[in-house]
């Protein structure tokens, strides 16, 4: 009998180290089934609101994948570095000064049409979006491929406190920023490979956000390796400001090109622009469209920008063999995006007025209904030129349908002295003979310039061979079809890209 005891004691004992065995493997088991300790839970930033405008010091919002909460009036305050990642950027965006936001290369922001989405960085705050050529900081609609449109989103918006001709000055486009100051070296951060498509959502009549806008920024700022791509107003703009850039592109966009306003005074070096033929805009498209001021007052500093190095390809090249400068061949086809947006006419590769001194050098255009509008409208803009006051040097204008007019809107080539009064239509356009006066400038046909289509972009844009300028330089944005700074980096087919 004790013996029996002890042999079932025994074997509740083994029985008892069995069970606790099989609990503790499969405590082990269960540990093992997920190799790190759940994560904690991303949690919204703090926000604090005063009236209507939000304010955080973080940016990350919806598990780390939204930029902003969605407000039109979100204020950034904090110090922040993205990871590289897709992100949704929702409402108005500002970065507040002090604020610093970093975006690492191959990132992608897709702006939200609903909420308008747009980034402003204000003065004093500081972005740097430094992608590469392998991966650049693209800003794009976040509509599935296919259905993009121009003014999917708002924009990118950069402001500073450099000089303009009004002081201080609020941004065009319905964003609430002040820009402007005395600190012409002024540092609103870098921004180098970037590529903005689909941007210019319209927040009312005729205040569509620009692709790029820069209010009052300074020459701290680092600005190389831009690509704006149909833009629903201007691809880019510079109100005021002395930030210096190169390498821009601006392809397909809807109103101008390179927009100049109230004391730009930077320089700008290796641009490309190339138009669909059938978008432009009802003010009547430009390549340059350049103003001291709205009213053409004489205010200081003057409009006075430096730009080398420049190719238009604009709507009437051989390509485009069928274009015709009307309502019933300009109508954005399946890129009309329905959203209150005008179409109009194309009219020059150049647009000077309103008391601008803009300054343009070793520049190539290429089939613009008009070459040169030397604009006496508003302010001295024709005297400026007539006195030396701004230069047109080694420019080649070729395939337009007139070298010259003298008025916005009217496309031939006859005097008009609008201060005056008059006009004599058996004499050319005193923009044609300013034009010419400078014996470096040239009138050429497309045929002969030998313009090849090296990165694919559907049109011919680069020279086989170098334009020169008879000075040891060249004509135009390339040198020659080696010269290759498109590569990588752009992207001639955001329509289709898979994001």
């Amino acid at each position: 009998m004790r013996k029996r005891m002890k042999i079932n004691i025994i074997n509740s004992g083994r029985l008892l180290m069995a069970a606790l065995a099989v609990g503790a493997g499969l405590a082990m088991a269960s540990c093992s089934s997920n190799d790190e300790p759940d994560s904690p839970k991303f949690t919204d930033p703090e926000v604090t609101y005063k009236g209507n405008v939000a304010y955080s010091k973080g940016i990350l919002f919806n598990e780390g994948k939204e930029l902003g909460n969605g407000t039109q009036n979100f204020h950034f305050t904090g110090d922040v570095t993205l990871e590289k990642g897709v992100y949704l950027l929702k409402g108005w965006v500002y970065v507040d000064a002090g604020a610093k936001l970093r975006i690492p290369a191959g990132t992608v922001i897709k702006g939200d049409k609903q909420t308008m989405a747009s980034l402003i960085v204000e003065p004093g705050g500081y972005v740097e979006m430094n992608g590469t050529k392998d991966a650049p900081v693209v800003m794009t609609s976040a509509q599935a491929p296919g259905q993009r449109r121009p003014g999917d989103w708002g924009g990118l918006i950069i402001c500073g406190k450099a000089r303009n001709n009004q002081q201080t000055m609020q941004i065009e486009g319905g964003p609430t920023t002040i820009h402007g100051g005395d600190n012409d070296s002024d540092n609103s951060g870098i921004y180098r490979y970037v590529r903005i498509e689909f941007a210019g959502y319209p927040f009312d009549t005729d205040k569509e956000i620009n692709g790029l806008t820069f209010g009052s920024v300074g020459s701290g700022t680092t600005v190389d390796h831009i690509q704006v791509s149909y833009s629903n107003d201007d691809s880019y703009e510079w109100f005021g400001g002395t930030v210096n850039c190169k390498y821009l592109v601006a392809y397909k966009g809807w109103d101008d090109e390179f927009d100049t306003d109230n004391g730009f005074s930077g320089n700008v070096e290796y641009c490309l622009s190339v138009r669909d033929p059938r978008i432009a805009d009802t003010s009547q498209s430009n390549g340059f469209e350049s103003d001291n001021n709205a009213s053409g007052a004489e205010t200081a500093p003057f409009t006075s920008a430096h730009f080398s190095h420049v190719t238009f390809i604009g709507p009437k090249t051989a390509k485009n063999g069928d274009f015709r400068n009307s309502p019933d061949y300009i109508t954005a086809g399946n890129l009309f995006p329905d959203n209150g947006s005008k179409l109009g006419k194309f009219q020059s590769a150049m647009q000077i007025r309103r008391g601008s001194k803009l300054n343009v050098a070793n520049t190539l255009a290429v089939g613009y209904p008009i070459g040169l509008i030397v604009d006496g409208e508003k302010g001295n803009t024709v005297k400026y030129a007539k006195a030396g006051d701004f230069k047109l040097d080694n420019i080649i204008f070729a395939g337009m349908d007139i070298i010259g007019s003298d008025k916005n809107k009217v496309y031939e080539d006859y005097f008009i002295d609008l201060a005056a009064g008059t006009e004599d239509k058996g004499r050319e356009s005193f923009s044609h003979t300013f034009f010419l006066s400078n014996p470096n400038n040239k009138v050429m046909t497309e045929a002969a310039l030998n313009l090849t289509d090296p990165a694919g972009l559907g049109q011919n844009y680069c020279p086989s061979t170098m334009l020169s300028d008879g000075k040891g330089g060249y004509i135009g944005a390339f040198k020659d079809t080696s010269d290759n700074w498109l590569q990588g980096w752009t992207n001639f087919d955001p329509q289709n890209t898979v994001y």
